[in-house]
C-alpha cells in the first residue's frame, strides 16, 4: 500500500512537469526539466521491482542436514543440543541474509515503504529470542541453581535489541552479535576437554520452552481470530474465585483487530510459524529419546505438520477479511486455525512429557 501510494504521488508530479509548456516569454524547459521525469520514473520502477523481489519469503531447510553441513566445515562431532543450535544459527543468519538483507529498521525505500517482510522479519526474532531464553534458563543448565552459559547470556541480550533500532546500535550489528555467541557456544559444546558447554535434553527442559510456544501461539491465534471482530465474554478470572486483577473490565469484551493491522499479523504469524516449524524439527533429533520414551515423538510431528500448512503459497495479492460465513475468503480465520491447531497439539504433548 505504501509503495502504491508514493507511485501515484510520483505519476501526478510528473504530469505537471509534462504538462508545463514554455514560460510566456517563450523560454524552453531545459535539459533538466525533460530529464527530471525520466530520471523518477526510473527511480520508481526500480524501487518497485526491488520491493518485488524483496518480498520474498524464504525457502525452508533440513536443520538436520544443516547441522550435518555446518559440521563438516568445522570438523565438528554432532553432539546433544547440535542440530538445535545450529538451526537457531541458520534462523538468524537467514534473518539477516535473505535478499534485501533485514528490512525492518530501513529508512530508505524500498524498505521503508514494505511492511509484510518486516513484519515476517518480527516473527521469526520472536521465536529466536524464546527459544534463547529458554537456552539460558533451561537447556544449558543441570538445574535451578546450577550456573547460566556465558555464551547463550550474550546471545540472549542481543537478540532482545529493539527490532527497529537504526543506530546507536544497529539492530543487524546486534544480532550478529548474537550468532557469533551462538557459535561460541557451539564450540564448547563439542569440547571434551573443558566441558563447560552443556544441552541438557530433559523433558522437563523441553516442556519448559513448550510453555512459550504455546503461549506465543495463543496469542497469534486470538489476534487472528479477532479480525472479524467478537464480543467475547470475560475470562480473565476465571478457575480461581480469590483471584483479583488491577482495573476491573466488563463482562462482554469486544475484540476487533484493526483493518490496517490484519495483514501485519498475518505475516508475523507466517514467520513465527516459518522459525518454530525449523526449531522443532531440530528438537526431534536432539530429544529422540526423550520423546519415544515418552511415546510423544508422533505428537511433535503433528505440531510441525500444521506449522507447515501455514506456509502455503499465498496467491490472492493482499490479506483478504471476509466474514467467517461470507461469500469471500478470510486468510486470518484460515491461519488461525492451523495456529490453534498446533496449539492444542502442543499442550497435548506438554501433557505427555509430564504425565507420560
Amino acid at each position: 500500500m505504501k509503495i502504491l501510494d508514493t507511485f501515484f504521488d510520483a505519476f501526478d508530479s510528473l504530469r505537471g512537469l509534462f504538462r508545463r509548456k514554455s514560460d510566456p516569454q517563450g523560454e524552453q524547459t531545459g535539459l533538466l526539466a525533460r530529464l527530471l521525469p525520466v530520471t523518477l520514473l526510473v527511480l520508481i520502477a526500480g524501487i518497485l521491482i526491488l520491493g518485488f523481489l524483496w518480498s520474498s519469503e524464504p525457502d525452508s531447510f533440513s536443520p538436520v542436514l544443516e547441522a550435518k553441513r555446518l559440521a563438516g566445515e568445522r570438523n565438528d562431532p554432532i553432539t546433544t543440543g547440535y542440530i538445535t543450535t545450529a538451526a537457531i544459527i541458520k534462523i538468524a543468519e537467514t534473518l539477516l541474509d535473505k535478499p534485501g538483507g533485514y528490512l525492518s529498521n530501513d529508512k530508505l525505500p524500498p524498505g521503508v515503504l514494505m511492511d509484510n517482510i518486516p513484519n515476517w522479519e518480527f516473527g521469526v526474532l520472536t521465536q529466536i529470542r524464546d527459544i534463547t531464553l529458554a537456552m539460558r534458563n533451561d537447556l544449558t543448565r543441570s538445574q535451578s541453581q546450577s550456573i547460566e552459559d556465558k555464551d547463550i547470556i550474550i546471545a540472549d541480550s542481543k537478540f532482545r535489541i529493539d527490532s527497529e533500532s537504526w543506530m546507536l546500535p544497529p539492530a543487524e550489528s546486534e544480532y550478529r552479535q548474537g550468532i557469533d555467541a551462538l557459535y561460541a557456544y557451539l564450540t564448547r559444546l563439542v569440547d571434551e576437554d573443558k566441558q563447560d558447554g552443556q544441552f541438557y535434553a530433559r523433558a522437563d527442559n523441553l516442556n519448559e520452552w513448550l510453555g512459550l510456544v504455546s503461549k506465543r501461539l495463543g496469542s497469534l491465534s486470538q489476534r487472528l481470530s479477532a479480525s472479524v471482530g467478537q464480543q467475547r465474554l470475560n475470562t480473565d478470572l476465571a478457575g480461581d474465585a480469590e483471584a483479583h486483577q488491577s482495573t476491573a473490565t466488563g463482562n462482554v469484551v469486544e475484540v476487533k483487530t484493526s483493518w490496517f493491522h490484519i495483514d501485519d499479523i498475518f505475516y508475523e504469524t507466517r514467520g513465527s510459524a516459518w522459525a518454530l516449524s525449523h526449531l522443532l524439527k531440530a528438537a526431534e533429533t536432539d530429544y529422540l529419546h526423550v520423546l519415544e520414551k515418552k511415546n510423544a515423538l508422533v505428537s511433535l510431528q503433528q505440531i510441525v505438520r500444521e506449522l507447515e500448512a501455514t506456509q502455503a503459497t499465498l496467491w490472492s495479492p493482499i490479506i483478504l477479511n471476509g466474514s467467517g460465513f461470507g461469500m469471500f475468503a478470510n486468510h486470518s480465520l484460515v491461519m488461525a486455525n492451523y495456529i490453534s491447531r498446533a496449539n492444542a497439539a502442543v499442550i497435548d504433548l506438554r501433557n505427555l512429557l509430564k504425565n507420560g
